[in-house]
């Protein structure tokens, strides 16, 4: 039996076209968009019986959010708690993260290590009520580099949470091979790279570089024999413009780059996904929230660049996406990061890159992060018009009146 719900008088937000097209009615049928229509037109479905008519008089309706960057294992900033836990805890700590991120309008995610099918299933089969999950399952690290989590004096690599940890340790060609299969075998959709120094690693330094361009272009053969991609960890312009010419499709964080890193962006038409929020966040409670205060400096010698990078890339004409990379208690700053970035972007630009710029950079176009017919039913409803205030989407717990995915209706304050 069909399932319909209509949204009447709904103010959509177009995000293609920039612009807001009132009094119209959405048309929902086995949770896809049917229909797009001036209220004025004959429904007939409103008269049948079972019809769910909701009335989004005065709201904003608006794509899902979609955030590109996410770690829904991490319920702590200290990642070796992750390593050590049970895997069983590390899945219900992911399904009580993944609820609140779908509770603030986020109804797709990329998860960018440690997430892996069992969670996508569950997920898929309604075990536990989140976003759409993307996942790449283990980043692949060499050893010392940002998925390395051992200190300086231990050796032993494996650990309880292994077969679902954040990363995995492999050096030369043929390991990097064998890792990306694996992960590809496991249902991955898309590769993980390791391709720099991180913040809460402990033995590297952000400057490094890590992997040889050799290893970078036998994962990106790799994934692209499996029609995948590959997104790589990334600050400084050098690690950047490496994994640029190694055929790296989606360039996380980049807080270093220059302007010859935006021409190598242009070139490959690749995309860039700046996690400014993480930052902020990190230097205010990374501490309190897990982060081992011995790699807490790092924070600083990237806190000052992600903006003004964001800002180069804008201005460029950058693919960009939306993502915040927050870890532990933090994730309840995900939406600050709209806040953050319309310092530098347009209202609208901040949104497409949550929306439809972030669909396209998953190969979901016209699928996912537009109000369309044809597209997944995952929208939200906000009270307010976000291209002239964004904070209407920064604070849910006042504007947000609707979350659906699928056509399912998961929040409604209406």
């Amino acid at each position: 039996m069909s399932s319909i719900t209509l949204l009447q008088n709904a103010t959509v937000l177009d995000v293609q076209s920039g612009s807001l097209l009132p009094h119209r009615r959405v048309v929902i049928q086995n949770g896809r968009i049917e229909r797009l229509e001036p209220m004025q037109a004959d429904a007939p479905e409103a008269r049948a019986a079972g019809v769910r008519v909701l009335d989004l008089r005065g709201q904003t309706l608006l794509p899902g959010l979609i955030d590109a960057h996410v770690h829904v294992l991490a319920w702590t900033a200290n990642l070796r708690e992750l390593y050590n836990a049970s895997p069983h805890y590390n899945a219900l700590r992911a399904a009580e993260i993944m609820h609140e991120m779908l509770m603030r309008g986020f109804t797709t995610v990329r998860d960018a290590a440690g997430a892996d099918f069992g969670l996508k299933r569950a997920v898929e089969e309604g075990l536990l009520v989140g976003p759409r999950l993307f996942i790449c399952g283990r980043a692949l690290s060499p050893t010392g580099g940002h998925a390395d989590s051992r200190a300086a004096g231990e050796q032993a690599l494996e650990t309880v949470s292994t077969p679902v940890a954040f990363g995995t340790v492999v050096d030369g060609v043929p390991e990097v091979r064998r890792a990306a299969r694996e992960e590809i075998r496991r249902g991955a959709d898309h590769i993980k790279l390791m391709l720099g120094g991180g913040i809460a690693s402990p033995t590297d330094r952000l400057t490094n570089d890590q992997f040889s361009r050799e290893e970078i272009r036998a994962a990106v053969e790799e994934a692209e024999m499996a029609d995948l991609y590959v997104m790589a960890h990334t600050y400084t312009a050098r690690a950047v413009n490496r994994a640029l010419e190694c055929g790296v499709r989606s360039l996380e964080h980049c807080n270093l780059i220059d302007e010859s890193s935006l021409q190598l962006f242009l070139k490959h038409k690749a995309w860039m996904v700046p996690t400014l929020v993480t930052y902020q966040a990190l230097a205010q409670e990374g501490v309190s929230a897990g982060l081992p205060r011995e790699v807490e400096h790092k924070i600083y010698l990237v806190l000052d660049k992600g903006l003004a990078a964001l800002e180069m890339a804008s201005r460029a004409g950058v693919n960009l996406a939306y993502g915040t990379d927050l870890l532990g208690a933090m994730h309840r700053r995900q939406l600050e990061e709209f806040v953050i970035r319309a310092q530098v972007q347009p209202n609208l630009e901040v949104i497409r890159a949550a929306t439809l710029y972030a669909a396209r950079l998953l190969r979901a176009e016209g699928q996912l992060g537009v109000v369309a017919p044809g597209a997944h039913a995952d929208l939200i409803a906000v009270e307010g018009n976000p291209l002239e205030d964004i904070r209407v989407l920064a604070h849910p717990e006042r504007h947000l009146k609707l979350v659906m995915k699928g056509g399912t209706v998961h929040h409604q304050a209406m």
